[in-house]
Order: C-alpha cells, then structure tokens, then sequence
C-alpha cells in the first residue's frame, strides 16, 4: 500500500487579487506534491478560497455587489492563477460549499461538548484587514492618535460585542508539551521560537464569534452570531477529506503531512489550529512551514504602490517553467525574497538556455546529425564517463533530502552541480573532434550525456514538468517517467526524435 502524502497551501482569501505571493506558495506546494508523486506516494494536494468575514463583506459592498457574487469571481480569478502555473491539485476547495458549512458546524458542536467553548462578550481591538484580535501590548499609536497592529501595520478599531470563546488558556501547556515532543513541528526555527516565546507569554481565551456582519457560518443554535473567519477557515484542511464523517476514504489522508503558509498566518496554523484539533479530539498535522515574503524592486508589494505582481503576465511573457523554476531558485525557502527583471532575465539566460538548455540541444541535436538519431551504443566506459555517472545517479538521493528539508534551492543546486559538470565533460570529451578519430568513444560519450539528461529530465519534473517532459520526449523515455524509471538505462539504438530548444534566451531591449 504505497505511503500517503497530504499537502495543502494556506486557502487564500478572497478580499483581493491573486498575486505572486500567491503562486510563490502555490507552486511550493506544486513541487513537493509532484515529487512525492515521483516517489510513487498516494498525494492528496489542496488548495482553495477563504470566502466569510467582515473584509469580504465590506468589499463586496464596496463593489456593489452581494458577498457571493463577489466571492465567486475572486475565487475563479484564484483557479485560474492555479491553472496558469500548472498547479496540480486534487481539490480546490471554497469555504462557501455546503459541505464545508457542515464541517465547520460538526467541529463547533464537538468543541462545545467537550466544554471548550462559552458565551461572554469582547471588548478588544480588532483589525478588520488582518481579521484578527490583538491585546493592547500588541498595539501602537501612530502621530495622527489613531492605533495599528505593531505585526501588520493594520488599523485596528475597539470593538465590544457579545461574543463566544474557545477555551485557548486551557491549551498553554499542551501547546508547550506538544512542540517539545515534536520539534519538527513548526518550521524554520526562527518562527518555532517566535511561536514557543508568544505560547510561553500566556494564552488568553479566543473569541470565535461575531454578531456585527452576517457574511459567515452560522453558530448552531444561535444563529445571530457567525463563526470567526479563521475557525471557519483552518477546518479546510479536514473538510476535504470529508470530516465530519471520518470513515470517508478521504480521512485516510488525515493528519496533513504539511501545511505550507505565510509567516504572517504561522500564529493561527501553528497555535489556534492545534488547539482546535486537540479539543474536537483530533491528529494534529505532522508540519507546519512558513515561508517569507516578496518584495519587488526593494519595495513592498502593497495596492498603495501599484506594485503587486500578477505572475499570468510574466507566464505569457517568459514561460511558466520558467516563472517557477526562478521563485524557487532565487532565494532560500522561508527567507524573503526580491522580485526584479533583472534577477530573472538573469536566471532564465545563465540557469536555463546556457544551462541545462544548453546542455540538451548540443547533445540531441549533435545525435540527430552524426549519430544516425537514435541512443548511441554505449561501449566501454571510462573513469571520467564513470565518474559523471556516479554524480548523477546520486542526484536522486540528494534532492530528496534538501526536499524533505523543504530547501529547493538546495535541491536545484545538486541538480546544476550536475549540469555542470556535463558542460565541463563535453568540452573535455569534444565529440566533435571523436567524431573524426574515433567514433566509438564518441558514442560512449553522447550515450553518457543521455543518461544524464535522462536523469535531469526526470528529478526537474517536479519543478518544470512540461519543459521536462519534452526533454524526456526527446530521449524517447516511455510513459513511465517516476523516480522507478531510473533504474532502467536508456536502449542503445532506440530512435530519437529531433530535438528543439528548451529555453530560448531571453534578449531584452536596449
């Protein structure tokens, strides 16, 4: 019974459009579903729409229109930003589906049988734009004398209303036993110790209703208020593997392998969620990763600035294996990174076409023409074919550990560490001179760079899976293409087709 593998992004919010921090996570999310896929796992990968609350409401009114509607053209705008980077989820989900109602309701009951949830009312500052509650030491006064969120910079106004609370002083020291015992639970480290300082500070009781808007899932039995929009979205991630019914085939899935987010929701994923599921009785998620944010050009991407960055543009413009293999490589995964033309224009010429690009078009296309176009006789093997074979085959291995560490920029350096060190071989071997002096050794040298390509071909699927997939079209690999496959050497004399380039060049205007 193969090993299941349940991946989900955070589920975006639909009070604006989706940008590249969107995708940025989405196709995190993308490549290590694809590779445990490779892997030969049983992958359930979700991602969706996060659609209540008083920030959908007020824009929806803002745009003139009934909340539904306009939750309904953002999350198709979301589906269509997933479709575009070729994001290979099982399910996406939105959080105005009946099913996920009655999630949300079954966990609410649960909470309140087991004595976790009381009336009472707040009074506190809350920040509409972060939908969240802060205490006063959380706050600051801005010259002007009106108050923001010290983490957000987001307004927050003093609001007192009657309210339900989740008993989340009763988890401190679960919380605190919970993270001691599992120390790959939260990640990176820096934000495990944000997390364990702001648990160890003191859990105040959560409230977990509203009564001042509608637009959201009603309590049960007292349908005035509706839920706080994070209960309501962080049961995603047990709704569509069909909680409440845990029988469902689906909740075989359960608990998640990974939640990849934002460092500025790691407090709700890493705190609020898990005390959730402790009080419904429920697994906990085995990790929970919370990655940085892009600036561009320096600058925050904010509406203010006009900055933001649709990614579908820079798609149609660069290519999407392209777009994805950049916001991956530039920057180490949980740091922040910059967004600028330069840097990508830069990764796309020197990675890409000069890189591996490069490496596949000097050696199919010299094939096509002195090789009769077919997978070259293999022959005798010398040390230095030999000892680019051991780098490569070992390249599996090492991309699934910087993977597990969720470091794809570790994991796409092994994989150039390859690609150029065949460069480095070409220009050694120069089959073009064999070509004249012997041509055996020049089959055993493009049969060697086939065989590496073959393996490149194969671990990048993950991270370019249309651009690899004509890469292994033109080794003629058949329909198998798993991690399985690499076992099984290409056939000598297997015809090849004409190969075409993989990346072009990017030449910009002067």
């Amino acid at each position: 019974m193969s090993k299941k593998f349940y991946i989900t992004t955070p589920i975006y919010y639909v009070n604006g459009a989706p940008h590249l921090g969107h995708a940025y996570t989405s196709t995190a999310a993308d490549v290590l579903a694809r590779w445990h896929r490779l892997e030969g796992e049983d992958v359930f990968f979700l991602t969706g729409t996060d659609e209540h609350g008083q920030k959908v409401e007020s824009a929806a009114r803002a745009a003139g229109i009934a909340p539904q509607e306009f939750a309904d053209r953002v999350s198709a705008d979301f589906e269509d930003m997933a479709k575009a980077m070729n994001i290979s989820n099982d399910e996406f989900i939105r959080t105005t589906a009946p099913h996920h109602k009655e999630a949300c309701q079954a966990i609410w009951k649960k909470l309140e049988e087991n004595g976790f949830i009381y009336l009472g009312a707040y009074e506190g500052w809350y920040a509409v734009r972060d939908e969240a509650f802060y205490d006063e030491s959380e706050t600051a006064l801005k010259p002007d004398g009106t108050r923001y969120a010290v983490a957000s910079g987001a307004a927050v106004e003093w609001v007192v209303e009657p309210s339900y609370f989740f008993r989340l002083s009763a988890f401190q020291d679960k919380l605190l036993e919970y993270y001691e015992r599992n120390p790959g639970f939260i990640a990176p480290s820096a934000k495990r110790n944000e997390i364990l300082s702001f648990v160890r500070g003191g859990l105040n009781d959560l409230s977990i209703s509203r009564t001042s808007f509608s637009w959201g899932i009603p309590v049960p039995g007292d349908e005035k208020h509706v839920m706080y929009v994070w209960l309501d979205a962080l049961v995603n991630y047990i709704t569509a593997v069909g909680y409440p019914d845990v029988t469902a085939p689906r909740w075989g899935y359960w608990p998640a392998s990974l939640h990849l987010v934002g460092k500025e929701i790691i407090r709700f994923h890493s705190v609020y969620w898990p005390a959730f599921l402790m009080g419904a009785g429920l697994p906990l998620p085995e990790k929970i990763f919370s990655h940085g944010w892009w600036t561009v050009e320096g600058a925050k991407m904010s509406k203010s600035l006009g900055n933001f960055i649709d990614v579908r543009p820079l798609v149609q413009e660069f290519g999407l294996d392209q777009i994805r293999y950049f916001i991956l490589r530039e920057v180490p995964f949980g740091n922040d990174g910059d967004f600028s033309r330069r840097s990508l224009v830069g990764r796309i010429n020197s990675d890409l076409a000069n890189g591996i690009g490069n490496l596949a078009q000097r050696t199919l296309s010299f094939i096509g023409k002195n090789a009769g176009g077919a997978v070259p006789p293999k022959g005798t093997l010398q040390e230095v074919d030999e000892a680019l074979m051991v780098l490569a085959n070992a390249l599996p291995e090492k991309m699934r550990a910087a993977l597990h560490k969720i470091a794809f920029h570790e994991a796409l350096e092994e994989a150039w560490r390859v690609i150029r060190a065949a460069d480095t071989y070409i220009d050694a071997q120069a089959p073009w001179s064999l070509r004249k002096t012997d041509t055996a050794r020049m089959n055993t040298v493009l049969y060697t760079l086939c065989e590496v390509l073959r393996v490149l071909g194969v671990v990048l699927q993950a991270f370019m899976p249309d651009t690899m997939g004509k890469l292994l079209d033109y080794l003629a690999l058949g329909e198998e293409r798993s991690l399985v496959v690499l076992g099984a050497p290409l056939v000598e004399g297997t015809s090849l087709p004409a190969p075409a380039g993989l990346f072009p060049r990017v030449v910009e205007a002067a």
